[in-house]
């Protein structure tokens, strides 16, 4: 295994020097003749590009000498893509997302457990094949409270399929007071370690979170700088609900001079849901909203909001005309449905709520970023030598998303620069605003930023994956590489390569105290702020 050694500023800068003399300077890797494209500078030119480590050094039309050399041209040298919206974090998921050009993958709506946030870093130092990051979980913070799950038992995505097949305190349950207090000491513990943001699945426990437990909750994350993202309240519902649920999040978020992400808004009402994002951000709020390239999302089949009272009688839906069996490749009726959700609650489906024709106004709204929500599919822990034809058929976007990206925007004609936003430098933007510094350095070809670098043939790159054969890869990628190591090479995933680098805030202790309850504050402590739980059993929603 390749042993990195990200080189310091001043090593930087000595590199920087010594690489003027391009005919001297031998770098570790060229990649060659491309037309590389910067979505911040909107630099868009035929160079070479020179790394050294896991950093770029030159970019130049010069020619220059490597170690390595990737021949670019013809073809498309771009930040490599970044997923913040990520549930499979595990090797053959991580290969797999690898194959479409994504060098990072963070879970930001379902997250680790907080307490599992410093273990589930530890997992993947030095044996991960892409960047890795993680949220704090709301969804597992209530599993272990309301339903007395261990924290042996809660750790991420993996856990989230265990968890909801089980009781519903997590979903259904009102918090007390002693119960709010305790989940919220779950999230800090998370943020103390350095998870990315406070990440919750708010839509899958509509019943049982109050405005007041998500205001509180989000307070905390707020009084480190943290973003939340969130499935918000009432996706997916009608236009009217999906943006009061957007609404409620914002407001709060506002409120708390906090960031905010709305994900998934490609729902009904999305075009008022983009317009308050973009109001907002033109006035110095940092928001934003994920979509993805397709017209069905995907789930577990014991979703509170596919109940027959909300998703056939109150939403006018029919399970034959919208929920998909990936693995029978057919339609559920009510009766399959009903029998499916008695015997194994936590079975995948495909749900199809919008129209075809949207998918290609979503990738050309204003500053969205691109984010797959993929999925697990069987088996979630296979080795890393698992067929793509032996893994169960799931969701395309798992395969696919940025690669339907690229296709959908040609056929499109969409700008491609704008499109490379979409897929990389939006997020990095969003979340080194935060202070995330690991984003500060991705997401931009340019000198002095970390080698996450795609190639790719503009005209030829394309998804295979579809809802009948989902884990099929992309294709046309001459390289992807990550942290300077080449880890796809002509569409091959190299085994050898483990690149990947952690993507978290540093971990920090705890300066909260709790005015008038000090006994509390020893044992539940925060980062900064006040954190009022009076009336925190509410039903206000």
């Amino acid at each position: 295994m390749k042993v990195k050694h990200t080189l310091s500023p001043a090593s930087f800068a000595l590199a920087c020097l010594v690489s003027t003399a391009a005919s001297a300077q031998v770098y570790d890797v060229v990649i060659e003749k491309g037309r590389v494209m910067d979505p911040e500078t909107r630099y868009d030119q035929t160079a070479n590009v020179g790394i050294i480590d896991d950093r770029i050094v030159k970019i130049t039309e010069d020619d220059i000498q490597g170690k390595k050399v990737i021949d670019a041209k013809g073809k498309v040298v771009a930040p490599g893509f970044i997923d913040t919206h990520w549930h499979w974090p595990r090797e053959l998921g991580y290969k797999l997302g690898l194959r479409d050009g994504m060098t990072s993958a963070m879970d930001l709506e379902i997250g680790c457990a907080g307490t599992a946030v410093e273990k589930w870093y530890q997992d993947r130092e030095g044996v991960t094949q892409m960047n890795y990051g993680c949220g704090v979980s709301h969804e597992l913070a209530r599993a272990l409270v309301m339903d007395g799950h261990s924290a042996e038992e809660l750790y991420d995505t993996i856990s989230v399929l265990k968890t909801r097949g089980g009781t519903r305190g997590w979903s259904e349950g009102v918090a007390s007071r002693e119960q709010l207090e305790q989940i919220a000491d779950e999230v800090n513990k998370g943020m103390m370690a350095g998870g990315i943001n406070f990440a919750s699945t708010l839509g899958y426990m509509r019943d049982g979170v109050t405005s007041k437990e998500l205001y509180e909750l989000q307070k905390v994350a707020a009084s480190y700088g943290r973003h939340t993202g969130a499935h918000t309240r009432f996706t997916p519902d009608g236009a009217t609900f999906e943006n009061l649920g957007a609404m409620e999040v914002i407001g709060n978020a506002v409120a708390l001079g906090a960031p905010v992400s709305i994900l998934h808004f490609n729902n009904p009402g999305w075009e008022l849901t983009q317009e308050l994002i973009v109001k907002l951000r033109n006035n110095g709020m940092n928001i934003w909203g994920e979509v993805y390239p397709y017209n069905a999302g995907a789930t577990t089949i014991d979703s509170v909001f596919l109940r027959p009272e909300n998703w056939v009688e109150k939403l006018g839906n029919r399970y034959e005309d919208t929920m998909y069996d990936p693995e029978a490749n057919e339609f559920y009726t009510l009766e399959k449905y009903q029998k499916t959700l008695k015997e194994a609650p936590t079975t995948e489906i495909l749900l199809f709520k919008a129209p075809e024709a949207d998918i290609a106004r979503w990738i050309s709204l204003e500053g969205v970023t691109m984010a797959s929500d993929g999925m697990p599919m069987a088996p979630i822990e296979g080795s890393w030598d698992t067929p793509w034809n032996q893994i169960s058929n799931g969701h395309p976007r798992n395969a696919g998303a940025r690669s339907a990206t690229l296709r959908l925007a040609r056929e499109a004609g969409l700008p491609l620069m704008d499109v490379l936003a979409l897929l990389s430098y939006n997020s990095a933007y969003h979340l080194g605003l935060t202070g995330l510094e690991a984003m500060q350095q991705r997401g931009r070809m340019q000198e002095g930023m970390i080698a996450d670098i795609v190639v790719f043939d503009p005209e030829n790159v394309r998804d295979n994956s579809t809802y009948a054969n989902g884990p099929v890869p992309s294709t046309g990628f001459t390289a992807v590489l990550v942290s300077g190591e080449i880890t796809v090479k002509d569409d091959e995933v190299l085994k050898e390569a483990r690149g990947g680098q952690a993507i978290r805030h540093q971990p920090v202790k705890s300066q909260y105290q709790y005015e008038g309850d000090k006994e509390w504050a020893e044992k539940y402590s925060f980062s900064a702020g006040k954190v009022d739980f009076s009336d925190a059993t509410s039903n206000h929603k």
